[in-house]
């Protein structure tokens, strides 16, 4: 399985133009934020997918080779105004009632985060365990997965918290999406193989994708989100955890500019391709 890339990455543009951009560039299976991503269709409030768009949107894809491996949502699930919280829902509910006429198997999302710095409440987590209930269920009569990330100063922020909550709220159409890069910071990045491992331990079986960015830390010591290949994370050793639990996975690129995506993809597939001739070795 060749890696795949967030299709807003190429901006936001009309779904015909974007699809023949993300086959042009190389890649074969996207993550597809819709109202990121697409500019011809207002996808900002739910209720404007339908059948034969959802049937257009992924031939006009097909047409360039490239497919949609997951749907990508980026909303608040805990926010304080409710008419807002019943939209996010209702918007992440259309996505996956439609997500199998687009291909997709998955819906996936972080929980969302305090923009402002504030502490999180019982409140908070009792909302979200509320609402990623009634998104499982959902899923459940489509037949599809709710991808689920944990992401530092989110909600749900670390590995721990986010097997904690898998517990709590039981669903065989929750998985995890997989980013290493997400739980590094700058007290823990001296650790990083630490955390990666850990994070594999508690999550590897739950696993149905990963993300791929890279990190380091600057001069002044901030940890940086760069392009896949130009960080210090230890590649070789997601790779190996990756392939060893969910050999094929989609692997989603993340934080790449389009000058920057060839070599970046260029760098997790060697060390894909690294890690799947260990396991060959190691199995024989």
């Amino acid at each position: 399985m060749t890696v795949g890339v967030l299709a807003h990455l190429f901006g936001k543009l009309p779904y015909r133009e974007l699809a023949a951009k993300v086959g042009a560039a190389g890649f074969t299976h996207v993550q597809l934020a819709p109202w990121r991503a697409i500019s011809d269709v207002d996808f900002n409030k739910p209720g404007k997918f339908n059948p034969g768009l959802a049937l257009s949107i992924a031939e006009e894809f097909r047409k360039h080779g490239v497919s949609i491996s997951v749907l990508g949502c980026y909303l608040h699930f805990f926010v304080q105004d409710e008419e807002l919280l019943r939209e996010n829902v209702e918007r992440f509910k259309e996505l996956i009632r439609y997500a199998g006429l687009l291909g997709a198997p998955m819906v996936a999302a972080e929980v969302g985060r305090n923009e402002d710095g504030t502490a999180y409440t019982e409140r908070d987590w009792r909302v979200v365990r509320e609402v990623v209930r009634e998104l499982a269920d959902e899923a459940e009569k489509w037949g599809v997965f709710v991808g689920l990330e944990a992401a530092n100063d989110h909600l749900v922020g670390t590995a721990v918290e986010l097997a904690t909550f898998l517990e709590e709220v039981p669903s065989s159409h929750i998985g995890v999406v997989i980013d290493p890069g997400n739980l590094l910071k700058t007290e823990n990045m001296a650790q990083q193989d630490e955390i990666i491992r850990e994070a594999f331990q508690l999550l590897g079986p739950r696993i149905i994708a990963a993300h791929a960015k890279d990190r380091r830390l600057s001069s002044s010591g901030e940890i940086e989100t760069v392009p896949p290949g130009f960080g210090d994370m230890n590649y070789g050793l997601y790779m190996e955890l990756l392939e060893q639990y969910k050999p094929e996975v989609h692997i989603i690129m993340e934080a790449a500019q389009e000058h920057e995506m060839a070599e970046s993809k260029r760098y997790i597939e060697g060390h894909r391709i690294a890690a799947q001739k260990a396991q060959q070795v190691q199995t024989k």
